[in-house]
């Protein structure tokens, strides 16, 4: 069976005190929460004229601030703005700064752009987009999907009936030089799995895979003990193996149906959950033959508990 028909089969489905459910397709799903202040507050920039409207969610603590920008084709804030926004003590706080702008063509109804707290531009995030239609349906949209234009091509959420936002991930992309990666491949179709990687001074074993973004998936034997977080979370991410930079997961094996996860994103560093990445660290660990195929799969996260089919 072609590997990327397998592995299209992922799902994602989150469990928690937000109530997330499974879902039956190639699909994320969730509830995106606003933060308890739902309403929109303005921010002040530089000058009291510089004023901006934002909402403030989260999915599995991976927050964001929303910006309406429906009747623009470029974001409102520059990517130094969107980082100075993100900043925790003298900002908004966030993950990243996610804008709602006008679609390209009448083959979207909005795009979607993300600003990261370093101030990059990711291709794509799977909380964000939930919380991105979430803020769509508060701002008074009401269709069932949106298509929606990304950098990782179109995506289309849909709004479900218990509240829960289901999205299509599309399917992993396996070859290494597509993620992209510089490492060897050492598998199957091009593909790079737990291949050795010498960085901050120490040996890895590392897979790649791209769910429309970079990923670096690293097992390791205990999470708490094996890693520096805070050293090779940021050398890794950097690593010229990575030409566009990667987001990083180190992921421990608990039993053939838990695995336990801690992510270092790309342009954001630690953050409590990150829907792409645990799509990723389940086709690679499926791959690398640390758990079997067809299981549902528990990911524990910062954040909380996946679910992943």
């Amino acid at each position: 069976m072609n590997l990327h028909k397998v592995f299209s089969l992922v799902i994602m489905a989150f469990s928690s005190a937000d109530a997330w459910t499974t879902s039956k397709s190639n699909t994320v799903v969730g509830k995106a929460r606003s933060s308890p202040a739902k309403l929109s507050r303005t921010a002040r920039f530089g000058t009291p004229a510089n004023l901006i409207e934002f909402a403030k969610y989260e999915g599995l603590g991976n927050d964001f601030i929303l910006i309406d920008d429906r009747d623009k084709v470029d974001p409102s804030l520059t990517s130094e703005e969107s980082e100075g926004l993100c900043n925790r003590n003298f900002g908004v706080g966030g993950d990243g700064v996610i804008f709602a702008l006008k679609a390209p063509s009448d083959d979207y109804d909005f795009t979607m752009r993300i600003y990261n707290s370093d101030g990059s531009e990711p291709e794509m995030c799977g909380n964000g987009i939930r919380c991105f239609a979430q803020f769509l349906r508060d701002l008074g949209e009401d269709a069932k999907t949106y298509r929606v234009n990304t950098l990782a091509g179109p995506i289309i959420p849909e709004m479900n009936d218990d509240g829960t936002i289901t999205v299509d991930m599309g399917e992993p992309e396996l070859v290494g030089s597509k993620v992209p990666t510089t490492l060897t491949p050492n598998f199957e179709g091009d593909s790079v799995v737990e291949q050795t990687l010498e960085c901050n001074g120490k040996t890895w074993k590392v897979s790649a895979v791209s769910m429309g973004n970079p990923h670096a998936i690293i097992f390791v034997d205990d999470l708490e003990n094996d890693i520096d977080f805070e050293s090779d979370g940021p050398a890794l991410e950097k690593d010229p193996a990575f030409p566009q930079k990667t987001n990083v997961e180190f992921v421990q094996v608990m039993s053939p149906t838990h695995l336990k996860m801690k992510v270092w994103e790309r342009g954001a560093g630690p953050t409590l959950a990150c829907g792409t990445g645990t799509c990723a660290l389940v086709v690679a660990a499926i791959r690398a033959g640390k758990i079997p195929r067809g299981d549902k799969i528990r990911v524990t996260l910062p954040g909380g508990d996946l679910f992943i089919e």
